[in-house]
């Protein structure tokens, strides 16, 4: 299944790891430790590797997540985007469907809206067809060397990426410290195609 986790070799390898919830922590325990400067110096740097790549540069729709404070800062990407004449969606959540909508975003003042996941939104706005993106970019706790992705439990990138109206590259963006030899994985979690850091970019697939 396209997207779908991908194992480093044997199951068991994959069940020796430590919990979700253990590596989560630990995760979290890194980023906590980045100053304001070094989150947006390091940004600037994984968005500037982002657009060098092929896959950025060919795409003409992009959806972008809107970062924690903790993240990736995706706001250079937006604004590349727009002067590349790209068209900008960012995720808004539907807790009726329990999913993401891509909903167009073209200017930073329309993500005013503060969702019950403490994350900026648009107020509204009508769903963007899945089929017409390009780019997805995902952000992360962690990702592997196989393009596994440690999210923050509730699955919602995984069920974005499952659609089967999503045709697009995933693209995981994350700081260099967020990788991790392998993350585990179960039947419903989703890898990317490739992951942007502020060192270096891997492409899986």
């Amino acid at each position: 299944m396209r997207g779908s986790s991908r194992r480093a070799c044997d199951s068991d390898r994959v069940s020796g790891l430590p919990a979700k919830r253990e590596l989560r922590q630990r995760l979290r325990a890194v980023l906590a430790q980045l100053t304001r400067e070094e989150i947006d110096a390091r940004s600037r740097m994984a968005c500037h590797r982002l657009f060098e790549r092929p896959e950025f540069i060919k795409s003409e729709v992009v959806m972008v997540y809107l970062p924690r404070p903790t993240e990736v800062d995706t706001t250079p990407l937006v604004l590349r985007c727009w002067q590349d004449h790209k068209r900008v969606l960012v995720p808004k959540v539907s807790w009726e469907q329990r999913r993401m909508l891509p909903v167009e975003m073209r200017s930073l003042s329309d993500a005013s809206a503060i969702s019950e996941l403490g994350i900026r939104e648009p107020e509204s706005g009508a769903p963007f067809p899945i089929s017409l993106i390009d780019l997805v970019v995902v952000p992360a706790l962690a990702f592997d060397e196989y393009g596994n992705r440690l999210g923050r439990g509730r699955g919602f990138y995984d069920r974005f990426l499952a659609h089967p109206e999503f045709k697009g590259i995933s693209c995981g963006l994350i700081f260099e410290n967020q990788m991790t030899p392998a993350v585990p994985v179960g039947p419903l979690d989703r890898a990317v195609d490739m992951v942007v850091t502020d060192a270096t970019a891997r492409r899986f697939r």
